[in-house]
């Protein structure tokens, strides 16, 4: 069993944050989410992983992620030149298959369920493909599913303006080696991509077995800001349970509840209440820090009330005198108050920039 994780694509939903680096490495709880998704796969046991990468991030994600050691995998990469669509990543990644079955992972997906339980599933009963789905309110904007009442998947259809059913496909699919032949015979779609539907599409037409799981925990698409801190709120509520302080807090310092501070960062007059993780090497100074927040390495915040957010490393945000709430501050950021202070904060702000308010 090989699994193949993608992590192309230009993340336009997250811009401008990805104008300068890959959705999957944009860190929830301070880990990029694609490592999740290793960590998950690697828990069911597999750990000869394939990752898709596209021109503009692949540099970035492989000098991240390495070879797979820190994961206990071993990591292949493959480019893919153009966002051709998901069938067409699995068929330029059919030398690395071969003919194994596989799990195909969408590097920007969470998912609260272990992946063995699907993975069990997927062998016992020696299905085709296996696809999960989720109950949406909004399936317009999926794949979307139809199944009978034994999960056997009758149809699917892409982004339907009449969906058949509330269904979406979870970006998580377990293959047999029978879909290359389905790829091999699919034509591009109307946006000129080999759809991944359309393969599991033409498998249910040449009565192949094709089945669903529903999922019953959480699934996260974190393509955009809200799905990010969303995201980020459940992994520290799920995996921040204990305080941590590695680095120095001083007296006038209070730390609440659960709370993660890497070695090398200094509190100094700051209070803290979790769920909250702070890397390494950071310095804050006079400064509240609210539960569902995580601050990167390398981060400096002096005179800061910072609440439900995500601080990427190496920013600096001084003396900004109005709660921050609900932002995402990429890396390197500089955020400083200019002396007149507006009403309100909201902030999406990309990589590298310098921003003074007025």
């Amino acid at each position: 069993m090989k699994a193949l994780i993608l992590s192309g694509g230009k993340g336009t939903r997250l811009r401008p944050l990805t104008y300068t680096g890959a959705k999957q490495l944009v860190p929830v709880a301070n880990k990029p989410i694609l490592w999740y998704g290793i960590e998950g796969i690697v828990a069911a046991g597999i750990t000869d992983i394939g990752i898709i990468i596209s021109p503009e991030t692949g540099e970035e994600v492989k000098a991240k992620t390495g070879n797979g050691d820190r994961f206990g995998a071993n990591i292949t990469y493959i480019l893919q030149e153009q966002p051709a669509g998901l069938a067409h990543a699995v068929k330029i990644a059919q030398p690395f298959l071969e003919d194994s079955p596989f799990i195909m992972y969408l590097g920007d997906n969470l998912i609260q369920s272990e992946l063995h339980l699907f993975l069990d599933r997927f062998k016992n009963q020696q299905t085709d493909a296996l696809i999960l789905l989720r109950e949406v309110p909004n399936p317009t904007a999926f794949g979307v599913a139809q199944v009978d009442e034994n999960g056997r998947v009758l149809h699917l259809v892409e982004k339907p303006k009449v969906p058949p059913s509330n269904l979406a496909l979870v970006g998580i699919y377990f293959f047999a080696n029978t879909i290359h032949d389905a790829i091999a015979n699919i034509q591009p779609s109307a946006r000129g991509e080999l759809e991944i539907t359309d393969a599991i599409q033409y498998l249910i037409s040449q009565q192949k077995k094709v089945e669903a799981c529903q999922l019953e925990g959480w699934w996260l698409d974190t393509g955009k800001k809200d799905d990010l801190l969303e995201a980020n709120r459940i992994i520290l509520d799920t995996t921040c349970l204990a305080q941590s302080v590695l680095g120095e807090v001083d007296e006038k310092s209070q730390v609440i509840g659960r709370v993660q501070i890497g070695a090398g960062t200094k509190l100094v007059n700051c209070t803290v209440r979790g769920p909250v993780t702070i890397g390494s090497d950071c310095y804050l100074e006079n400064c509240f820090v609210g539960p569902y927040s995580s601050i990167g390495n390398n981060v400096n915040l002096i005179d800061v009330e910072i609440d439900h957010s995500v601080i990427l490393q190496g920013a600096k945000v001084i003396e900004i005198h109005q709660r921050i709430v609900d932002s995402v501050i990429g890396q390197r950021v500089q955020l400083v108050a200019a002396p007149q202070r507006p009403k309100a904060l909201r902030f999406m702000i990309g990589d590298d920039s310098q921003i003074e308010l007025t």
